[in-house]
């Protein structure tokens, strides 16, 4: 399983695809499926029968994952490629446009 350059709470850019330009926050990342579930990106209709939960049942809009790969992460306003570092004993996320610490 690689190392994922996108952790939960970073605010990202949808680089391809339906919802391209698209900005969110990611809510949640799946390392072993390279996915990740993006704020108001890639919404879907999910119907749901009445339940303890949701008396009222009908139709949910709620997000669906997407791809890693379509996903940028955003460093001041602008989308940059992610790399790592070592500084002293631990390993940092670096932005490969500005080579400062993310």
């Amino acid at each position: 399983m690689a190392k994922l350059k996108i952790k939960t709470g970073d605010t990202v850019r949808v680089l391809a695809g339906d919802q391209k330009n698209k900005e969110g926050k990611v809510i949640k990342v799946f390392p072993s499926k390279n996915r990740a579930i993006v704020e108001g990106v890639n919404m879907v209709s999910k119907h749901a029968k009445p339940s303890a939960d949701n008396p009222q049942g009908g139709i949910i809009k709620k997000e669906a994952s997407i791809h890693i790969s379509n996903l940028g992460l955003i460093e001041n306003g602008a989308t940059v490629r992610v790399g790592f570092k070592i500084e002293g004993d631990k390993k940092v996320r670096v932005s490969k446009k500005t080579d400062k610490a993310i």
